[in-house]
């Protein structure tokens, strides 16, 4: 029989083994990071764990992306803090399903192109931010809370044994794949070390020590909430930065995982897959969540290609929920610290630092800038979107500097000026400077072969410039505009009255 069957996708082929264990692995990296999310956000455990299970359950069946893990996310649970001290866990839970319901929308309205706008530098500065994230999270590892409750770091033999043990996991993730790659190293190195402890009595932090993840399957449960406008005008503005949040980060987790695999997944697709995930999630009593670049980088580093790996992950979080929570909560800490630090040190892109001194100076700040906002705010979505807008005045400014006019009178005593870049809202002052109404002749050619119109500003800046010469008995003619250029032209109506000369020669180069 063949091992590689078809699933789901009946383009990507499926390595049962390397599947399953996969998803093994991630359902238990999951475990962790799910409790610690909801403890943050100020819920019980089990709502972080249900939102994993859920979240990751619909987005591999239905997601754009096979291979990419969803769950419960730290930027979800710092922007629902609030909420959840203000009003209680039942406007939580509306505010995952509204926030769904908006993720929805976006996937039809195919918004999800959008990320297409992200520039390199904001995707490396996201990817380092979010890699040194990733590794500050696991120093809590190394404190202990004091009589106080006050966190301060381990010394002695506590702090040598979990070195030790981290240490080790780490050595097994990097060494294994240099014997063999039957088996995925995270998934041998938990076990490993998890035999290890509990063989020779070592003590140590355990999962059961951060909470108790038992509990049963996702109860069905409508959000106890007023259906007013009242309660739609709380809950809004969290669901749609929720919404915003998830989004941003579910589509540059996709592409980053395009990137490592040369595949591409469906942008607006994973959009309505999130969506769906969190409505279920809100009312099966999770807390909603996205893509989680961690647990997805594990599973690709674990062989998982393809739909089969997230399925059985969290099937697996759901089956250790309900039977196997006193087993898992004996697995030590520190062999999920060391899984969690060998990601961190896999994501982060480190050829970005051979860019200083060789990449334009504004792009290595918008990398900087990006990953400094992501580490210090652990908001993702103000990262890239302040990453964005700096790209982009970048890019204008740069591109306003770049009009030019080259200037000559013919034997006719017409004056031509032949114009160079893209007139738009940031170059229309330097393109104004170009000319000498008073004392150029009477007629006048501008000639936008190496030109082109681009917005309204531009338009506006022909129209006063035409009046111009008008006012004092000069002709002027445009040439060689293109036909995007022309339509522009057409559709301002009246704000522009010019004769276009004709050029039956000239044709225009498409647009893309």
């Amino acid at each position: 029989m063949n091992q590689y069957l078809n699933l789901f996708d009946f383009k990507q082929r499926v390595d049962y083994k390397n599947e399953v264990l996969s998803g093994l692995t991630v359902a238990l990296a999951l475990i962790p990071e799910a409790v610690a999310f909801a403890l943050i956000a100020g819920l019980s455990p089990l709502t972080g764990l249900y939102a994993a299970f859920t979240m990751g359950l619909v987005t591999s069946i239905l997601g754009g992306r096979p291979g990419m893990i969803s769950g419960a996310t730290g930027a979800v649970a710092v922007v629902i803090v609030a909420l959840v001290k203000s009003y209680g866990v039942e406007y939580i839970f509306a505010t995952v399903v509204l926030a769904g319901l908006i993720q929805i929308l976006a996937g039809v309205l195919r918004l999800g192109k959008f990320i297409r706008l992200v520039p390199h530098p904001v995707m490396f500065g996201f990817v380092n931010g979010l890699a040194i994230v990733i590794f500050l999270s696991q120093m809590d590892q190394f404190k202990v809370a004091d009589a106080s409750g006050a966190l301060h770091w381990m010394t002695g033999t506590s702090l040598l044994v979990l070195l030790g043990l981290v240490a080790l996991t780490m050595l097994i993730i990097w060494g294994l794949p240099r014997l063999t790659k039957a088996v995925p190293a995270s998934l041998v190195a938990i076990i490993t070390v998890s035999l290890l402890t509990i063989g020779l009595n070592i003590n140590t932090r355990t999962v059961g020590d951060i909470a108790s993840i038992q509990g049963g399957f996702p109860p069905f449960h409508i959000p106890a909430v007023p259906f007013t406008l009242e309660t739609l005008s709380i809950i809004f503005p969290y669901a749609l930065i929720v919404a915003g949040v998830g989004l941003i980060e579910s589509l540059l987790t996709l592409n980053l995982i395009d990137e490592i695999t040369q595949t591409r997944g469906r942008g607006n697709k994973e959009c309505v897959a999130q969506g769906l995930a969190n409505v279920t999630s809100g009312f099966l009593s999770g807390m909603g969540g996205c893509a989680m670049i961690g647990q997805s980088l594990i599973n690709i580093s674990s062989g998982a290609r393809a739909r089969l790996s997230g399925i059985v992950a969290s099937v697996m979080l759901l089956f250790f929920i309900i039977v196997g929570a006193p087993i898992i909560e004996k697995l030590p800490m520190a062999a999920l610290t060391g899984v969690m630090i060998m990601v961190a040190i896999g994501t982060f892109e480190w050829a970005s630092l051979k860019t200083f001194g060789k990449m334009p100076w504004h792009d290595v700040l918008v990398m900087v800038l990006v990953a400094g906002i992501t580490v210090l705010f652990h908001n993702l979505a103000l990262a890239v979107l302040i990453g964005v807008i700096i790209s982009a005045l970048v890019f204008a400014w740069e591109n306003a500097r770049r009009i030019r006019a080259r200037k000559h009178v013919d034997e006719t005593g017409v004056k031509h000026y032949e114009l160079y870049g893209p007139l738009f809202f940031g170059s229309v002052m330097a393109f104004r400077e170009k000319f000498d109404v008073a004392g150029d002749p009477k007629e006048v050619i501008i000639d936008f072969r190496d030109s082109r119109v681009a917005d309204m500003s531009g338009i506006e800046a022909l129209s006063k410039l035409t009046s111009s010469y008008q006012q004092i008995g000069k002709t002027i003619h445009l040439k060689h505009l293109s036909a995007d250029c022309r339509r522009l032209l057409t559709n301002a109506g009246s704000l522009i009255d010019v004769n276009i000369l004709e050029d039956p020669d000239y044709k225009v180069l498409a647009d893309d």
